[in-house]
């Protein structure tokens, strides 16, 4: 069994985009207002709220419960969300956020800062495709698909059953990465996983979490003991926010 004993999945907390999407689509805009790269987009002053929430509860939990192996997406967003996760005592202050940039944004290409108006608006052949592929297989030029993103995901966590067996590890990283996660580690299929991307958003700073179950399977594996819970946010009274998928490039 090489896998962690725990693997815990965190969507950064809200961000500068998440806000500026939400202004966009209310003023029906084709644009989200955002000048810089979406690797570049921060946290919200609500998303450090968020992500301190988080830290503070897994602070109150026993020392042998918290992450001891901190992995993030290189955007700046998951990587803020992990620094003040830590600096809240989520962890060991001087535990390293390491990057991984397979961990990061699903990639939109020249959809990128667009909304859901402005991509039938400005590319109509686009959003004609992704119609017709759907969102798990359409590739916008420059771009990935959620294949491409499972793809590079595979290797990650490759490398992590290589490099932190029996350990519990934590992952910041973004709304479409949590999902794609979860399709390889339950082995589920298109259809599944775009049932329970239906059902709600991957909201801000919520866990998923997995524990080794040896007994499970032929040699043992990773099991689901929670999805996209929000409990430390609603702990701390801290509100919960979640953002539609990003098929507009819509910061997530």
């Amino acid at each position: 069994m090489n896998w962690p004993s725990q693997l815990i999945i965190v969507r950064h907390g809200q961000s500068a985009g998440n806000v500026a999407r939400d202004v966009a689509h209310e003023a029906e805009a084709d644009r989200i207002a955002l000048h810089n790269r979406d690797a570049d987009v921060p946290l919200s002053d609500l998303g450090r709220e968020q992500a301190t929430a988080l830290g503070d509860w897994f602070a109150g939990m026993p020392a042998d419960e918290r992450p001891e192996v901190l992995l993030s997406s290189p955007y700046l967003r998951a990587l803020q969300t992990g620094e003040h996760f830590r600096a809240a005592g989520g962890t060991h202050a001087h535990e390293p956020i390491c990057f991984d940039e397979r961990l990061r944004e699903k990639e939109f290409g020249v959809l990128d800062g667009l909304t859901t108006m402005g991509i039938a608006n400005v590319f109509p052949d686009q959003a004609e495709f992704r119609g017709l592929l759907g969102k798990f297989y359409h590739r916008p030029p420059g771009g990935e698909s959620w294949c491409d993103v499972i793809l590079r995901l595979r290797s990650v966590l490759d490398t992590i059953s290589l490099h932190y067996r029996g350990q519990r590890v934590m992952i910041f990283t973004h709304q479409v990465v949590v999902l794609c996660l979860r399709y390889i580690i339950e082995t589920l299929d298109e259809a599944a996983i775009l049932a329970i991307d239906r059902e709600a958003n991957v909201a801000n700073c919520s866990i998923t979490e997995y524990r080794l179950d040896p007994h499970a399977g032929a040699t043992g594996k990773l099991v689901l003991a929670r999805y996209n819970v929000t409990a430390p946010m609603q702990q701390q009274a801290t509100p919960v926010t979640s953002a539609p998928d990003q098929i507009a490039g819509a910061r997530g």
